[in-house]
């Protein structure tokens, strides 16, 4: 069956579409968030960074203070201490928006007397609408939010640097407090973005902002001002200490002078605690929220100060462009390569190759599509090349039983049905002894037996270097011109009524080029010389002279049969209107296409018919040729 152009590409190109609207619809969003999270955690480890100290109030702390909340009283001995340190900013990283007895006063007043304090509250209303207000008393400027999105899988990939409150007004996160407070320090400011006036900037360094359909998010909720939260590598990004230590002075003052000092829960049993696959912490998965807001103050003031990459991704058009690209490689080797182990090699090779680029990308800060990619180069690279092999090979048995028949079907041809064919007219000649005709019936009986045993080694060798021939096996692996020279010498002895009267035999066998050439090729062209000389047996009437030429003349391959016999009535060697109803023309014609060459059967002078087949030499070819229908 003839193909279209697009037949080839249709499976690839659905591939890509599936992958695409898999993409669009969210499908893949959970392993494209896995690929990053381990993306980003198997990255090479960094040094800690010393601008943050964490003071931890553990299990240990609390039992023994013996109170849960912490009193005030304690949470205002342990400011009074650190900031005895000078540090640069601290972060109250524990809800005081209700007294918490003994203490509120002695709480109240250090955080008036300590403008470098910021405390928290919880902005946005939870499930039950409520939100968590800061500590009385205490100026917006040092209030900042922890309020944290989570993603549908569970985990925290962004951080909330400001948003509106169910009042209104506008609120910056504990992130942004501290980070600004620092920078402070080093001659910068908080100011709006220039390329996105909504987002944030300090210096040249504008926070991008996190979009619906950022990297693997698709219709994410993007309200409020976030970015994704480039988490620090390492076993101890920041020095941690606890406030029992604190309190003991066992600690060196160094560590926190102009520094970021951030206290918070780091207790199990209150559950301040937030699901993260990028972090390999202890317990696995699980992170405490001071530490998260270390993280996300930390990739601020190393992205403003250092030129940390920001994580950030790519517009949505050259995601999907990236994707359609490994689509099409994928699709392409496919194409290309025949063999399955090779096949095998390059998808696995490549697939490696993306890995390491979309890894790469991450050091980079680029979140670039790796899940979407890996899949439809897969895909179209390994899945429907597999069904492209399958298909293939299905053909090849399909046309190996085809080119069976239709050579079991030539040999009937030429053999059995022309031995039959003499018995026939001998008989209705009645110019043969009984004894004659049973010499043709054995004949006949022979070439039979010789059929069935072509068609037993076809079927059992399809495709193998053997030619058979009555009861010759022609080696198809010999040079071209010595194979046809056998075929010519077996055909030019069988009884055909054409070959009686033969005088001059003309026989001209050279060297061929058949570079390019297999054995189905050369299989069909010696089933060529055999149909034309059977030609001339049948239908040449008292032909006296045969002309066979089998040589290379320059670029080209010429093989020609001459004779110069009337016509037999019915002969259609030379009839224009009934060549293309003759199977041995259709044969011929079929061939010549394949080859890139020319067929013609054409009358002779001064009588005869000459039957000429030229094809190029040095043709690349593959087999079996395109036959129309």
């Amino acid at each position: 069956m003839k193909k279209t152009w697009w037949a080839g590409i249709l499976p690839g190109i659905l591939m890509m579409g599936l992958v695409v609207v898999a993409r669009l619809t969210g499908s893949l969003q959970g392993l494209e968030w896995l690929a990053l999270d381990y993306g980003l955690r198997l990255r090479p480890p960094e040094s800690p960074d010393e601008r943050i100290v964490i003071v931890g109030i553990t299990e240990a702390d609390i039992q023994r203070i013996g109170a849960y909340p912490i009193p005030d009283q304690e949470v205002a001995k342990l400011l009074k201490t650190l900031q005895g340190y000078q540090p640069r900013a601290i972060g109250l990283d524990i809800f005081r928006d209700l007294p918490v007895d003994p203490g509120h006063r002695q709480l109240t007043a250090a955080l008036a007397q300590m403008p470098n304090v910021m405390a928290i509250e919880k902005a946005l209303p939870d499930q039950s609408g409520l939100v968590v207000n800061p500590p009385s008393n205490v100026p917006d400027t040092q209030v900042g939010f922890v309020d944290a999105i989570l993603d549908r899988d569970g985990f925290l990939r962004r951080s909330l640097l400001g948003t509106s409150n169910p009042t209104g007004e506008y609120r910056f996160s504990l992130t942004i407090r501290l980070a600004e407070a620092y920078l402070k320090g080093e001659g910068l400011s908080l100011e709006n973005g220039i390329q996105d006036p909504v987002a944030m900037r300090f210096d040249s360094v504008e926070l991008t902002r996190f979009q619906p359909n950022t990297g693997g998010y698709v219709q994410a909720d993007a309200g409020g001002n976030q970015i994704l939260i480039n988490f620090r590598r390492g076993t101890d990004p920041f020095r941690m200490v606890t406030m029992s230590e604190v309190e003991a002075g066992r600690v060196d003052p160094s560590w926190f002078r102009d520094r970021i000092v951030l206290i918070g829960i780091t207790a199990l049993s209150q559950k301040d605690v937030v699901n993260s696959a990028a972090i390999a912490g202890s317990p696995p998965g699980l992170i405490y929220g001071v530490e998260v807001q270390a993280h996300a103050i930390s990739q601020i003031l190393s992205a403003v100060l250092e030129d940390r990459p920001l994580l950030t991704a790519w517009p949505d058009v050259w995601e999907y462009l990236w994707v359609v690209a490994w689509g099409l490689l994928g699709w392409g080797l496919g194409r290309l390569i025949q063999s399955p182990t090779k096949q095998v090699l390059s998808v696995a090779g490549l697939s490696l190759g993306l890995i390491g680029i979309a890894y790469g990308g991450l050091i980079g800060g680029i979140w670039i599509p790796l899940v979407p990619a890996l899949l439809v180069f897969g895909l179209n690279g390994g899945v429907l090349y597999g069904f492209s092999v399958y298909d293939r090979s299905l053909r090849e048995r399909i046309e190996d039983r085809q080119r069976v028949i239709e050579h079991t079907f030539d040999t009937i041809h030429n053999g059995p049905l022309q031995t039959l064919a003499g018995i026939l007219r001998h008989a209705q000649d009645q110019d043969w002894s009984v004894s004659q005709f049973n010499s043709r019936l054995q004949q006949l009986n022979v070439e039979l037996r010789h059929v069935y045993e072509a068609v037993r080694q076809e079927t059992l060798d399809q495709g193998n270097q053997f030619l058979v021939m009555g009861d010759r096996l022609l080696d198809l692996q010999a040079p071209l011109h010595e194979v046809l020279y056998e075929v010519y010498a077996y055909t030019i002895q069988r009884d055909f009524p054409g070959f009686e009267s033969l005088k001059v035999k003309v026989v001209d066998f050279e060297w061929l080029d058949c570079r390019g050439l297999g054995w189905e090729q050369k299989r069909d062209l010696c089933r060529f010389l055999e149909e034309a000389l059977c030609n001339v047996g049948k239908y040449a009437v008292e032909a006296t002279r045969l002309t066979v030429v089998c040589k290379g003349e320059g670029d080209r391959n010429v093989l020609q049969i001459t004779d110069n016999g009337a016509e037999r009535e019915g002969d259609s060697r030379a009839n224009s209107s009934k060549q293309s109803h003759h199977r041995g023309t259709q044969q011929a014609t079929n061939l010549a296409r394949y080859l890139g060459g020319e067929f013609k059967r054409v009358p002779a002078t001064p009588k005869g018919i000459t039957c000429e087949l030229q094809w190029p030499t040095r043709k690349m070819l593959s087999w079996p040729p395109r036959r129309n229908n």
